[in-house]
């Protein structure tokens, strides 16, 4: 059984609390219906019983106070309404509450704007994270440490994740039930309500779809052929010499439009094609390793922990049903 805690905080957008709530609880029921036993317990946790979301108009009524809250294996951040200073201040007992969880095992989640009340726990530092556009400049001057990455990406390190703006905090969910249950219940869930889950292939790397919105054709061109080739060595040299620009310029400008050095973007690539054969296959961790590129056992493991924050095996264990 995975806990859910969905935090409800003081002026919250009511979407963003419903909203995750309604896609565990059915697919719970999908579950169900496919003979296997429920995965989720979803609970909404506040610092009160009735708390006033959104501009005031709406009241929800939490499930358990933070207080007498049990350990969570999500705690999931929706986003909040109106000035985001105002609104940490209103919510600031909820930090360490979120803080905690996330220490004794918890992955955490923010949605949208949700990423400010999960900045102001500095558990982002050092981290990327998404947020919603119109909010990028507020984000970066209150919290430079934190390294804000375009909207529309959905980004996860550490066991962290964000989404972007409105509706990609849908995506996010998704992802994340993908990897809590399995493809064919995220399927079931994406045309239950009505969501492109926008991922066809392993090919379709959803941390990366944001970070092709920039004009730089050749970056564009590398991205592509990184991602097409990502079992082979690949050379930041090789790369510059297919997209005709020198090295020092292909690698100022790759930086420039991706956020990641070219070599970051390599290594992310080769992960994200490595947790998914971990998710939906019984390939050991050397067969995996292979297949997105790497022979060196000790440099894939270093790797691969430092971009999901757990080893291969721990990320195996904990996403496939079949292991």
């Amino acid at each position: 059984m995975k806990n859910i805690a969905i935090l409800v905080p003081e002026t919250a957008v009511a979407e963003g609390v419903t909203g995750p709530r309604y896609l565990f609880t059915t697919a719970n029921q999908f579950l169900q219906a496919a003979g296997k036993e429920p995965l989720f317990k979803v609970q909404l946790v506040g610092n009160q019983k009735n708390v006033k979301a959104q501009d005031g108009v709406y009241s929800i009524t939490t499930d358990v106070l933070l207080k007498e809250s049990k350990q969570a294996d999500l705690v999931i951040v929706p986003p909040i309404f109106g000035d985001m200073e105002n609104a940490i201040a209103l919510n600031k007992d909820a930090l360490p509450w979120i803080t905690d969880q996330y220490k004794h095992g918890a992955e955490v989640a923010s949605l949208c704007v949700g990423a400010f009340l999960l900045a102001s726990t500095g558990l982002l530092d050092g981290k990327k994270c998404s947020t919603h556009w119109a909010y990028y400049n507020e984000f970066k001057e209150r919290f430079p440490e934190v390294e804000v990455v375009d909207g529309g990406v959905i980004t996860e390190e550490n066991g962290i994740y964000s989404s972007g703006g409105a509706n990609s905090l849908w995506n996010l969910l998704l992802y994340i039930l993908e990897k809590y249950t399995d493809r064919d219940t995220a399927i079931l869930a994406s045309k239950y309500f009505a969501i492109d889950i926008d991922r066809e292939s392993q090919a379709a790397f959803m941390m990366f779809t944001g970070q092709k919105d920039h004009s730089d054709a050749e970056v564009k061109k590398a991205q592509e052929y990184i991602e097409e080739n990502y079992q082979e060595k690949i050379t930041v040299d090789e790369l510059a010499e297919k997209v005709a620009v020198s090295r020092r310029s292909f690698e100022r400008r790759f930086k420039q439009a991706t956020d990641n050095t070219v070599i970051e973007y390599l290594q992310r690539v080769k992960v994200e094609a490595a947790k998914r054969s971990f998710e939906s296959s019984r390939k050991n961790i050397t067969e995996v390793m292979y297949d997105v590129g790497y022979s060196d056992t000790k440099a894939f493991r270093n790797v691969f922990k430092k971009i999901t924050g757990l080893t291969p095996v721990e990320y195996r264990n904990k996403y496939n049903k079949d292991v």
